[in-house]
C-alpha cells in the first residue's frame, strides 16, 4: 500500500470522529503552544538582560564591600562597609588599566517640588558616573562638575520619572528648586529617558548628585556602597580586575592570609551569570510545558487503542482480502503520526501567537527561535510514532478469522 493511499484512509478514519480527534490533538497543541512561548520568553529575557548590561559597557567592573566573618557570623553584603575614598584615591593614583572611576552612596527618600512629591532614589557619584555607564546622556542643562563635588553643592540632575512626577504641568526643572527630605537642591540638568532595566526596575526613577553632598549632607556617613570603574577598553578588563584586588587589599591593608572585604566584578561575569541563571529557568519552564507532551501522547495511544478495538472488524476484513500485517501497521501509525503532526502545526502557530501577546500586552521580552519550532515539531512527529506504534503493532497482529468475528 502506497503513502497517498495510508494518508486517504487515515484522513477518512479521523474525519468520522472530528471531535474525538481534535481533543486528541488538543494535549499535543498545548504542549507544542507551551514549549515554544516558554522558550521564547526565556530566550527573550536573556538577550535583554545581555543587551542591557552590555550596553553599561563591556569594559565596565563594580567594586562591592563583601561579607566578612565577625564574631563567627557570616555578615550580609549589604551590612558591610569597607569602601571609602582612600579606595577610590588609591584607583585613581595607582590603576594603570582604568580610565575612569566614580564612587556610588545612594539612598531613598521624598523628593518635593511644591505641592507634588514623589518617593525616589538618590545617588551620590562624580562627574565620571555618566561615562561609566555609557549610553545615558543629558537631554537638557548641564552636568555638575568636580569643583561642586569638593564643595558639597547642593545640585542634581533628574530622571524622566522624577520629573513626571514633580511637574506633572511639563514645566521645565532646570533652574528650579526642589527638597529631598529637607535638604534643598538645585536642578541643573535633566537626564534622558532609559526605561526599565532587564530586572523590572525603572532607570529614571533617579536623582543624581555629587556624591559628597548625599555622604555629607544625607546620610552622614564615609563609606560607599560601590565603586564604579571604567577599563581602558574590553582587552584590559581581566589586567584590570586583578590590579583593582591588588590595590584594594594594599588600601585595606589585608594580610595575605586575609580573605577580600570588597568583591569585583566584571560585567563579563554578570553577563554569563545573569545568562545562566536565565537558561537554568528556561529549561525549567520548557521541562514543565513538556509534561503536556507526555500527556498528549499518552492520549494518542489511549485513542488509537480506542481506534483499533472499534475497527477490529475491518481490520479482519481487510486482512481477508489480503492486506498485510505491515500493510495495517502503517495504517494506524500513519493516522497517530498526522495526529501529533497536525497537532504540532496549530500548537506551532498558537505558541508563536502567544509570545508576541505576551509582548504587546505585558511588555515582556521574547524571542522566538527556529530552533525551538524545529524541535517541537520533530517531537511532535517522535509522539506520533512512539506513543502510535504499540496500539498499531497490535492491530498488525490480529487474526484475521477472530476479527471478522469479533463484535
Amino acid at each position: 500500500m502506497n503513502f497517498i493511499n495510508l494518508l486517504r484512509i487515515a484522513l477518512k478514519a479521523l474525519q468520522r470522529n472530528k471531535l474525538r480527534a481534535f481533543l486528541t490533538m488538543l494535549g499535543i497543541i498545548i504542549g507544542v503552544a507551551s514549549v515554544i512561548a516558554m522558550v521564547a520568553i526565556g530566550q527573550g529575557s536573556k538577550q535583554s538582560i545581555q543587551q542591557q548590561l552590555s550596553g553599561m559597557g563591556s569594559n565596565m567592573i563594580i567594586i562591592r564591600p563583601n561579607s566578612n566573618i565577625a564574631a563567627g557570623a557570616r555578615l550580609d553584603a549589604g551590612s558591610v562597609q569597607t569602601l571609602t575614598i582612600d579606595d577610590v584615591n588609591a584607583l585613581q593614583k595607582k590603576a594603570t588599566h582604568l580610565s575612569a572611576v566614580s564612587p556610588m552612596s545612594q539612598t531613598k527618600g521624598q523628593a518635593i517640588y511644591g505641592n507634588n512629591n514623589w518617593p525616589t532614589t538618590i545617588q551620590g557619584v562624580n562627574p565620571q558616573y555618566v561615562e561609566i555607564i555609557r549610553q545615558w546622556p543629558l537631554k537638557d542643562g548641564v552636568t555638575f562638575t568636580d569643583r561642586d563635588v569638593q564643595a558639597m553643592s547642593k545640585v542634581c540632575l533628574l530622571g524622566q520619572t522624577v520629573i513626571a512626577n514633580l511637574f506633572p504641568g511639563g514645566e521645565n526643572p532646570v533652574g528650579k528648586y526642589i527638597r529631598f527630605g529637607k535638604i534643598p537642591m538645585l536642578v541643573i540638568g535633566t537626564l534622558s529617558q532609559k526605561g526599565e532595566n532587564a530586572f523590572g526596575q525603572d532607570q529614571d526613577d533617579v536623582i543624581m548628585a555629587p556624591y559628597t553632598t548625599v555622604q555629607k549632607r544625607i546620610l552622614s556617613t564615609i563609606y560607599f556602597q560601590q565603586i564604579y570603574v571604567s577599563a581602558r577598553d574590553e582587552n584590559s578588563t581581566d589586567e584590570a580586575s586583578a590590579e583593582i584586588s591588588d590595590i584594594m587589599r594594599t588600601s585595606h591593608r589585608l594580610k595575605p592570609t586575609d580573605d577580600d572585604d570588597f568583591a569585583v566584578r566584571t560585567m563579563q561575569e554578570l553577563i554569563n551569570t545573569f545568562s545562566a541563571t536565565s537558561s537554568l529557568l528556561t529549561i525549567l519552564l520548557t521541562a514543565i510545558a513538556g509534561i503536556s507532551l507526555l500527556v498528549g501522547g499518552i492520549g494518542i495511544m489511549n485513542i488509537m487503542y480506542v481506534s483499533v478495538t472499534e475497527r477490529t472488524r475491518e481490520i479482519g476484513l481487510r486482512m481477508s482480502i489480503g492486506a498485510r500485517g505491515i500493510d495495517i501497521l502503517m495504517q494506524f501509525l500513519t493516522e497517530a503520526i498526522l495526529i501529533s503532526i497536525t497537532g504540532g502545526l496549530i500548537g506551532v502557530a498558537l505558541g508563536i501567537t502567544s509570545a508576541k501577546l505576551v509582548t504587546y500586552f505585558l511588555s515582556w521580552p521574547t524571542l522566538i527561535t527556529e530552533y525551538s519550532i524545529v524541535l517541537s515539531f520533530l517531537v511532535c512527529a517522535v509522539t506520533g510514532v512512539f506513543f502510535g506504534y504499540y496500539p498499531a503493532q497490535k492491530a498488525s497482529r490480529l487474526d484475521p478469522i477472530e476479527a471478522l468475528r469479533y463484535e
